[in-house]
Protein backbone atom coordinates (compact mmCIF):
# COMPACT_ATOMS: atom_id res chain seq x y z
CA UNK A 1 0.00 0.00 0.00
CA UNK A 2 1.42 3.31 -0.28
CA UNK A 3 0.83 5.27 2.78
CA UNK A 4 0.84 8.81 4.43
CA UNK A 5 1.47 9.23 7.55
CA UNK A 6 0.89 12.27 10.02
CA UNK A 7 3.18 12.84 12.74
CA UNK A 8 5.92 10.39 11.54
CA UNK A 9 8.32 12.55 12.92
CA UNK A 10 7.46 11.78 16.46
CA UNK A 11 8.42 9.61 18.54
CA UNK A 12 5.46 6.81 17.86
CA UNK A 13 5.47 7.91 14.74
CA UNK A 14 9.34 6.92 13.89
CA UNK A 15 8.58 3.57 14.84
CA UNK A 16 5.77 3.35 12.28
CA UNK A 17 7.61 4.59 9.27
CA UNK A 18 10.00 1.56 10.34
CA UNK A 19 7.54 -0.90 10.34
CA UNK A 20 5.89 -0.18 7.33
CA UNK A 21 9.25 -0.04 5.51
CA UNK A 22 9.67 -3.31 7.15
CA UNK A 23 6.44 -4.48 5.81
CA UNK A 24 7.34 -3.24 2.29
CA UNK A 25 4.90 -0.63 2.07
CA UNK A 26 5.48 2.69 0.28
CA UNK A 27 5.19 5.65 2.57
CA UNK A 28 5.20 9.50 2.46
CA UNK A 29 5.19 11.12 5.76
CA UNK A 30 3.98 14.80 6.83
CA UNK A 31 4.90 16.54 9.83
CA UNK A 32 6.54 20.16 10.79
CA UNK A 33 10.15 18.60 10.99
CA UNK A 34 12.03 15.90 8.86
CA UNK A 35 11.80 12.62 10.26
CA UNK A 36 14.77 10.66 10.98
CA UNK A 37 13.69 8.21 8.70
CA UNK A 38 14.85 8.75 5.06
CA UNK A 39 11.18 8.53 3.19
CA UNK A 40 9.25 11.14 1.03
CA UNK A 41 8.49 14.22 3.48
CA UNK A 42 6.05 17.13 3.54
CA UNK A 43 6.51 19.38 5.29
CA UNK A 44 2.72 20.58 7.12
CA UNK A 45 0.71 20.54 9.12
CA UNK A 46 -2.44 18.68 9.53
CA UNK A 47 -4.66 22.27 10.49
CA UNK A 48 -3.57 22.99 6.97
CA UNK A 49 -6.21 20.94 4.69
CA UNK A 50 -4.48 21.62 1.57
CA UNK A 51 -0.88 21.02 2.03
CA UNK A 52 -2.49 17.60 3.43
CA UNK A 53 -4.87 17.25 0.41
CA UNK A 54 -2.14 17.53 -1.70
CA UNK A 55 0.33 14.88 0.48
CA UNK A 56 -2.27 12.43 0.06
CA UNK A 57 -3.07 12.52 -3.55
CA UNK A 58 -3.24 8.54 -4.52
CA UNK A 59 -2.76 7.11 -1.34
CA UNK A 60 -4.56 3.82 0.10
CA UNK A 61 -4.16 4.69 3.76
CA UNK A 62 -3.23 6.97 6.51
CA UNK A 63 -1.79 6.21 9.84
CA UNK A 64 -2.98 9.66 11.36
CA UNK A 65 -0.83 9.98 14.59
CA UNK A 66 -0.10 14.15 14.85
CA UNK A 67 -1.10 15.26 17.95
CA UNK A 68 -0.34 17.57 20.60
CA UNK A 69 0.18 14.08 23.20
CA UNK A 70 1.05 15.48 26.32
CA UNK A 71 -1.83 15.87 29.09
CA UNK A 72 -0.11 18.64 30.69
CA UNK A 73 0.14 20.54 27.31
CA UNK A 74 -3.57 20.00 26.07
CA UNK A 75 -4.47 21.31 29.73
CA UNK A 76 -1.91 24.68 29.41
CA UNK A 77 -2.99 24.81 25.86
CA UNK A 78 -6.65 23.97 25.34
CA UNK A 79 -7.35 25.78 22.31
CA UNK A 80 -4.45 24.85 20.19
CA UNK A 81 -4.71 21.17 21.34
CA UNK A 82 -8.60 21.60 19.87
CA UNK A 83 -7.25 22.99 16.84
CA UNK A 84 -4.68 20.36 16.33
CA UNK A 85 -6.54 16.89 17.62
CA UNK A 86 -10.05 17.52 16.52
CA UNK A 87 -9.45 20.04 13.90
CA UNK A 88 -6.67 18.38 11.98
CA UNK A 89 -8.41 14.81 12.59
CA UNK A 90 -11.29 16.27 10.79
CA UNK A 91 -9.01 17.18 7.93
CA UNK A 92 -7.66 13.95 7.75
CA UNK A 93 -10.94 11.98 7.67
CA UNK A 94 -11.85 14.65 4.73
CA UNK A 95 -8.68 13.82 2.55
CA UNK A 96 -9.36 10.01 3.42
CA UNK A 97 -12.90 10.23 1.79
CA UNK A 98 -11.61 12.28 -0.93
CA UNK A 99 -9.02 9.13 -1.63
CA UNK A 100 -10.80 6.64 -0.26
CA UNK A 101 -8.14 5.89 1.78
CA UNK A 102 -8.64 3.87 4.79
CA UNK A 103 -7.43 5.92 8.16
CA UNK A 104 -5.93 4.17 11.19
CA UNK A 105 -6.32 6.69 13.81
CA UNK A 106 -4.00 7.08 16.94
CA UNK A 107 -6.61 7.45 19.69
CA UNK A 108 -5.25 7.28 23.76
CA UNK A 109 -6.48 5.33 26.88
CA UNK A 110 -7.59 8.97 28.11
CA UNK A 111 -10.56 8.78 26.46
CA UNK A 112 -12.00 6.35 29.29
CA UNK A 113 -11.41 8.84 32.38
CA UNK A 114 -11.22 6.77 35.85
CA UNK A 115 -12.53 3.45 34.82
CA UNK A 116 -14.82 1.41 36.76
CA UNK A 117 -13.61 -1.71 36.40
CA UNK A 118 -10.26 -3.35 35.31
CA UNK A 119 -9.11 -4.55 32.95
CA UNK A 120 -10.57 -1.68 30.68
CA UNK A 121 -12.06 -2.81 27.71
CA UNK A 122 -13.54 -1.33 23.99
CA UNK A 123 -17.31 -1.11 25.67
CA UNK A 124 -15.79 0.49 28.83
CA UNK A 125 -17.57 3.89 28.91
CA UNK A 126 -15.86 6.88 27.32
CA UNK A 127 -15.70 9.43 29.81
CA UNK A 128 -12.63 11.44 29.59
CA UNK A 129 -11.33 13.76 32.27
CA UNK A 130 -9.05 15.82 31.07
CA UNK A 131 -8.66 18.24 27.96
CA UNK A 132 -6.36 15.43 26.06
CA UNK A 133 -8.85 12.66 26.38
CA UNK A 134 -11.69 15.22 25.37
CA UNK A 135 -9.92 15.90 22.36
CA UNK A 136 -9.03 12.24 21.34
CA UNK A 137 -12.89 11.00 21.79
CA UNK A 138 -13.83 13.97 19.67
CA UNK A 139 -11.65 12.45 16.53
CA UNK A 140 -12.63 9.33 17.42
CA UNK A 141 -16.37 10.76 17.04
CA UNK A 142 -15.24 12.64 13.87
CA UNK A 143 -13.98 9.50 12.13
CA UNK A 144 -17.06 7.31 13.26
CA UNK A 145 -19.14 9.68 11.71
CA UNK A 146 -17.42 9.85 8.41
CA UNK A 147 -17.32 6.14 8.64
CA UNK A 148 -21.24 6.15 8.81
CA UNK A 149 -21.85 8.93 6.44
CA UNK A 150 -19.36 8.24 3.55
CA UNK A 151 -18.23 4.96 4.33
CA UNK A 152 -14.56 5.17 5.65
CA UNK A 153 -13.11 2.55 6.44
CA UNK A 154 -11.60 3.71 9.94
CA UNK A 155 -10.01 1.92 12.90
CA UNK A 156 -9.03 3.77 16.17
CA UNK A 157 -6.70 2.10 18.17
CA UNK A 158 -6.60 3.38 21.98
CA UNK A 159 -2.68 3.78 22.86
CA UNK A 160 -1.97 2.70 26.85
CA UNK A 161 1.60 4.52 27.96
CA UNK A 162 3.94 3.87 25.38
CA UNK A 163 7.59 3.99 26.38
CA UNK A 164 10.39 3.15 24.49
CA UNK A 165 14.01 4.08 22.80
CA UNK A 166 13.78 7.51 20.87
CA UNK A 167 11.19 9.32 22.96
CA UNK A 168 10.94 12.98 23.45
CA UNK A 169 12.68 15.06 25.79
CA UNK A 170 11.55 18.61 27.11
CA UNK A 171 8.81 20.07 29.47
CA UNK A 172 6.32 17.75 28.29
CA UNK A 173 7.93 14.44 28.40
CA UNK A 174 6.27 10.99 29.39
CA UNK A 175 7.11 10.02 32.80
CA UNK A 176 9.84 6.91 31.76
CA UNK A 177 11.65 9.31 30.21
CA UNK A 178 12.10 12.46 33.04
CA UNK A 179 12.58 9.22 35.34
CA UNK A 180 16.00 8.53 33.50
CA UNK A 181 16.73 12.15 32.72
CA UNK A 182 16.63 12.25 36.83
CA UNK A 183 18.99 9.37 37.43
CA UNK A 184 21.39 10.76 34.86
CA UNK A 185 21.86 13.80 36.69
CA UNK A 186 21.49 11.93 40.16
CA UNK A 187 18.13 13.61 41.13
CA UNK A 188 15.47 12.10 43.36
CA UNK A 189 12.65 10.89 40.81
CA UNK A 190 9.71 13.35 41.42
CA UNK A 191 6.24 11.60 41.65
CA UNK A 192 2.94 13.23 41.76
CA UNK A 193 0.87 11.62 44.26
CA UNK A 194 1.33 8.52 46.05
CA UNK A 195 2.88 6.78 43.44
CA UNK A 196 0.35 4.13 44.00
CA UNK A 197 -1.37 4.64 40.70
CA UNK A 198 -0.98 2.43 38.26
CA UNK A 199 -0.45 2.36 34.81
CA UNK A 200 -0.41 -0.06 31.18
CA UNK A 201 3.07 0.72 29.85
CA UNK A 202 3.53 -0.62 26.47
CA UNK A 203 6.96 -1.00 24.51
CA UNK A 204 6.87 1.55 21.06
CA UNK A 205 7.71 -1.25 18.80
CA UNK A 206 4.69 -3.45 19.61
CA UNK A 207 2.63 -0.03 19.10
CA UNK A 208 3.81 0.09 15.60
CA UNK A 209 3.41 -3.64 14.67
CA UNK A 210 -0.05 -2.73 16.07
CA UNK A 211 -0.94 0.02 13.85
CA UNK A 212 0.30 -1.66 10.49
CA UNK A 213 -1.54 -5.12 11.51
CA UNK A 214 -4.51 -3.00 11.75
CA UNK A 215 -3.52 -1.46 8.15
CA UNK A 216 -2.87 -4.91 6.47
CA UNK A 217 -6.07 -6.45 8.14
CA UNK A 218 -8.45 -3.83 7.14
CA UNK A 219 -9.49 -3.47 10.84
CA UNK A 220 -12.71 -1.47 11.62
CA UNK A 221 -13.67 0.30 14.95
CA UNK A 222 -11.90 0.66 18.45
CA UNK A 223 -8.88 -1.77 19.91
CA UNK A 224 -7.19 -0.78 22.45
CA UNK A 225 -3.37 -1.45 22.40
CA UNK A 226 -1.57 -2.19 25.83
CA UNK A 227 -0.21 -4.85 27.51
CA UNK A 228 -2.69 -6.34 30.28
CA UNK A 229 -0.79 -5.70 32.69
CA UNK A 230 -1.00 -2.58 35.57
CA UNK A 231 2.72 -1.58 37.30
CA UNK A 232 2.61 1.45 39.77
CA UNK A 233 5.02 4.28 39.55
CA UNK A 234 6.46 3.13 42.64
CA UNK A 235 7.35 -0.19 41.10
CA UNK A 236 8.26 1.64 37.96
CA UNK A 237 11.14 4.09 39.79
CA UNK A 238 12.35 0.63 41.83
CA UNK A 239 12.85 -1.56 38.56
CA UNK A 240 14.40 1.82 36.72
CA UNK A 241 16.91 2.02 40.03
CA UNK A 242 17.51 -1.76 39.71
CA UNK A 243 17.97 -1.29 36.02
CA UNK A 244 20.29 1.15 35.99
CA UNK A 245 22.26 0.56 39.15
CA UNK A 246 21.46 4.13 40.32
CA UNK A 247 19.28 4.83 43.13
CA UNK A 248 18.47 8.37 43.60
CA UNK A 249 15.31 8.44 46.03
CA UNK A 250 12.24 9.66 45.24
CA UNK A 251 10.41 13.11 46.13
CA UNK A 252 6.58 13.89 45.97
CA UNK A 253 4.41 16.46 44.59
CA UNK A 254 0.58 16.95 44.83
CA UNK A 255 -1.33 14.77 42.13
CA UNK A 256 -1.58 16.11 38.81
CA UNK A 257 -5.46 17.34 37.91
CA UNK A 258 -7.45 14.58 35.98
CA UNK A 259 -5.21 11.71 36.71
CA UNK A 260 -6.72 8.92 36.60
CA UNK A 261 -5.85 6.21 39.74
CA UNK A 262 -5.47 2.79 37.58
CA UNK A 263 -5.46 1.42 34.58
CA UNK A 264 -4.67 -1.39 32.53
CA UNK A 265 -6.00 -2.58 29.24
CA UNK A 266 -8.09 -5.87 27.97
CA UNK A 267 -6.62 -6.17 24.68
CA UNK A 268 -8.85 -9.25 24.04
CA UNK A 269 -9.63 -7.50 20.28
CA UNK A 270 -6.28 -7.08 19.27
CA UNK A 271 -4.99 -10.60 19.86
CA UNK A 272 -8.27 -11.88 18.06
CA UNK A 273 -6.66 -9.85 15.04
CA UNK A 274 -3.46 -11.67 15.65
CA UNK A 275 -1.29 -9.07 17.92
CA UNK A 276 0.41 -10.15 21.28
CA UNK A 277 2.99 -7.46 22.69
CA UNK A 278 6.33 -8.52 22.04
CA UNK A 279 8.55 -7.12 25.20
CA UNK A 280 7.64 -7.46 28.68
CA UNK A 281 8.14 -4.39 30.55
CA UNK A 282 11.59 -5.73 32.21
CA UNK A 283 12.76 -6.17 28.64
CA UNK A 284 11.51 -2.99 27.00
CA UNK A 285 12.99 -0.85 29.56
CA UNK A 286 16.28 -2.42 29.73
CA UNK A 287 16.48 -1.44 25.88
CA UNK A 288 15.25 2.17 26.34
CA UNK A 289 17.48 2.54 29.16
CA UNK A 290 20.13 1.27 27.16
CA UNK A 291 19.39 3.40 24.59
CA UNK A 292 19.52 6.58 26.57
CA UNK A 293 23.05 5.28 28.11
CA UNK A 294 22.43 5.08 31.40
Amino acid sequence: MKVLVTGGSGFIGRAVLEELLLRGHDVISIDLIEPSITVPFVVGDVRDLETLRKAAEGVDAIVHLAAIVSAVEAMEKPLDTFKTNVEGTLNVAEVARRENAKVVYASSVAVYGEPKELPVSEDHPAHPTNVYGSTKLAGESLLLGYSGSYGLSVASLRFFNVYGPHMKPGPYAGVIYKFLERIREGKPLRIEGDGKQTRDFVYVGDVARAVVLALERDAAGVYNVGTGREISILELASMLFDLTGRDTGLEFAPPRPGDIRRSRADITKMRELGWEPAFTLEEGLRRTVEWFGL
